[in-house]
């Protein structure tokens, strides 16, 4: 009997949200067209890569990643970020930021999507990519540390599918969620997003061949990093939600994860000034690649605009996140979120990636700078997973806040019992 509901309950539910996925106010639509406009362009762009091949871009055999991997490797920590939402909601009992969980969960998903779709255009031959499924290809698991980014990428995407899933249509049906369908799915997904990203650390640090990565701290420092884009992300977020929906979202959530950012921030500066005194104070093969990113190296300093710019960003962000008027005026709190997202986007991308290639293992020095058809696919993708983002979101808002229910009894106290347990 409960089988035969789930079987009528389950397209009504997944009809009602595609339906509301393109329903919507004049903003909706306004934001959604722009979006669109801007994945076409990428698009578009995409479709001369692949008929052009890899020479329309910056990247070269001395330099084999570009923008498409840095974004890959910032995205992947926003997506390990968005668990510093589940963290204090279940393991240390935040009632208020029970009610906005499933908020951080949702960004995991996007930027899940983002960080494939980066592979997928770095990959050239896009074709190609059955060669590392499982069953298909040779996946080479587990001496690959590919293989392994494979496993954990897709795995942290189907764990957080299956938490929202399964919450927003026991919400829909008005009922309790059963702990035993989605708590431990919960608890695995904070050791899966801290796993995501320490093994795409591994994966460069791995690389014998480029000193600029092999550093112990590099794991570390790609937490730090990701539990600062992933709360400084959510905080705008909850409150354009607030803004322009009306959902009553209250000020713990924004001081927990504001407290947070305060410790985060300069944890990472910690680590990448440790970093550089040990790059400078005994140098060897590792500093020439320090050395070139931060002052240029015979005549050639492409980076040295980004990393500084990205120095200066996460400092402001520092200080910015512990004034006391940041606490009062939203303005401040945003701006520092703004910086400190900008200034981990540049040091975990150009800083980081790069360096890696720059000099090579022939000592050559050669530049790599991104070209517009770089910088239209990345825009692209981009406003693809802000767009994965808003539907998701949309959808999702109606059915927690009990506007959409499977009955008109959704304002009952089992719907309420639910709303609390979800």
């Amino acid at each position: 009997m409960a089988a035969t509901r789930h079987l009528l309950d389950y397209p009504r539910f997944l009809g009602r949200l595609l339906w509301m996925s393109t329903d919507g106010s004049w903003r909706f639509y306004t934001w959604m067209t722009v979006l669109t406009a801007i994945a076409l362009v990428g698009a578009n762009a995409w479709a001369h890569q692949l008929a052009g091949g890899m020479a329309l871009t910056g990247m070269s055999d001395h330099v084999s990643w570009g923008l498409y991997i840095a974004n890959f490797t910032f995205g992947v920590g926003l997506a390990a970020g968005a668990v510093m939402m589940v963290i204090p909601a279940y393991l240390y009992h935040d009632h208020e930021m029970h009610d906005v969980t499933l908020i951080g969960e949702l960004l995991a998903i996007a930027a899940i999507s983002i960080c494939l779709l980066f592979i997928v255009v770095d990959l050239g031959r896009p074709d190609r990519f059955w060669h590392i499924m499982p069953g298909i290809g040779r996946f080479n698991w587990p001496v690959s540390m590919l293989s392994w980014d494979v496993v954990v990428l897709n795995g942290y995407l189907l764990i957080n599918l299956h938490i929202c899933g399964y919450l927003l249509y026991m919400r829909f049906l008005g009922r309790k969620p059963r702990k035993q369908w989605y708590l431990p799915f919960v608890f695995l997904s904070i050791f899966w997003a801290i796993s995501i990203h320490s093994v795409t650390a591994f994966l460069y640090s791995g690389l014998g061949g480029r000193p600029f990565w092999n550093s112990a701290l590099l794991a570390p420092r790609f937490i730090a990093s990701a539990f600062i884009t992933g709360p400084a992300f959510v905080i705008v977020l909850l409150q354009v939600i607030r803004r322009f929906t009306g959902l009553p979202i209250g000020e713990g959530p924004l001081r927990t994860l504001t407290s947070v950012m305060r410790v985060t921030v300069l944890l990472n500066l910690f680590m990448l000034g440790s970093e550089l005194f040990t790059a400078f104070y005994t140098g060897g093969s590792h500093a020439t690649a320090v050395r070139y990113l931060f002052f240029g190296s015979h005549g050639h300093h492409a980076l040295v605009p980004w990393i500084w710019t990205a120095v200066a960003l996460n400092i402001a962000s520092a200080v910015l996140v512990h004034l006391p008027a940041t606490r009062r005026h939203v303005g401040l709190l945003n701006l520092a979120c703004a910086l400190a997202f900008a200034g981990v986007w540049i040091e975990k991308g150009m800083g980081l990636i790069i360096p890696g290639f720059v000099p090579s293992t022939l000592h050559e020095v050669v530049e790599y700078v991104p070209t517009l058809t770089e910088w239209k696919i990345t825009a692209g993708i981009w406003a693809v997973g802000l767009m994965v983002l808003t539907v998701a979101v949309k959808v999702a808002l109606p059915v927690l806040s009990g506007q959409l229910a499977a009955s008109h009894g959704h304002g009952s106290e089992e719907t309420t019992e639910a709303r609390r347990a979800a």
